[in-house]
């Protein structure tokens, strides 16, 4: 099979889309290394501590972004070998704007009927980094564009729904629960939903820094699929900073 991912494609995307913030971080610690020719004693010391405490913490970012996006097997989809999907199920596949599974899923299920759905709103998700990487990547042949309050789908009528990496950039509690009720509406009463992404908890925080507060806590997710008739079947770490969950509607027959 064609690998669709090239070497350090994943840390590479995770810079260009987000320059600025590296632009910035450079920015300061050329600050930082001008004031150390000025600063006396204790200054001096609290300015080179914060200088290495810069370069630490991007450094580790950029490892770990690493080892999740280009080592980790992420991309691979390894994780949903227990995934049952009958053939010619009905996939759904949802991003926000930035779409790199949809050929994957694809590829994987190939003898399943797979849909991407777009629910990017510049109005709502206002992340610059998605703005790059729309003018990078071409959307998924016949990806449908749709509101977070609606899908143009009938009741229970998909098989499985991926939200990989995606659903997070709905930063408002209740559109992220409407969201969830409709993928449940949609959803048969033996599919699932697998929602795959980083969690605002310790590892993550190690990793990220403040980054780590662009994601949500394992129990607002917890919250999210409860208000939404949604119940957990399995949690899976993929790796210590990124977590799957496959979801059922409530009473699964399984």
């Amino acid at each position: 099979m064609e690998n669709l991912r090239k070497p350090f494609q994943g840390v590479w995307n995770i810079v260009r889309f987000n320059w600025h913030f590296y632009l910035f971080s450079l920015g300061f610690l050329w600050l930082l290394l001008i004031l150390n020719h000025y600063l006396a004693e204790p200054f001096l010391l609290l300015a080179n501590l914060l200088f290495w405490a810069i370069v630490a913490t991007s450094v580790i970012s950029l490892l770990v972004s690493y080892y999740v996006y280009d080592l980790s097997g992420l991309y691979r989809l390894d994780w949903l070998s227990g995934l049952r999907v009958p053939d010619s199920a009905k996939i759904i596949n949802v991003n926000a704007g930035f779409d790199e599974t949809s050929q994957l899923l694809a590829n994987r299920f190939s003898n399943a009927n797979l849909n991407a759905f777009d629910f990017y709103d510049p109005h709502k998700h206002t992340e610059v980094s998605i703005k790059r990487a729309r003018k990078a990547y071409p959307p998924y042949l016949g990806t449908q564009t749709i509101s977070t309050s609606h899908l143009p789908l009938a009741d229970h009528s998909v098989d499985c729904v991926f939200a990989i990496l995606s659903a997070h950039e709905i930063r408002d509690a209740n559109e992220r629960k409407v969201f969830f009720t409709e993928l449940g509406r949609c959803l048969k009463p033996s599919g699932e939903i697998i929602v795959t992404e980083h969690l605002r908890d310790l590892p993550n925080f190690l990793a990220y820094n403040l980054g780590f507060l662009h994601f949500h806590s394992r129990r607002s997710w917890l919250d999210t699929f409860s208000a939404s008739g949604l119940t957990i079947k399995t949690e899976l770490s993929i790796t210590p900073f990124i977590t799957s969950f496959i979801l059922a509607k409530n009473g699964d027959p399984y």
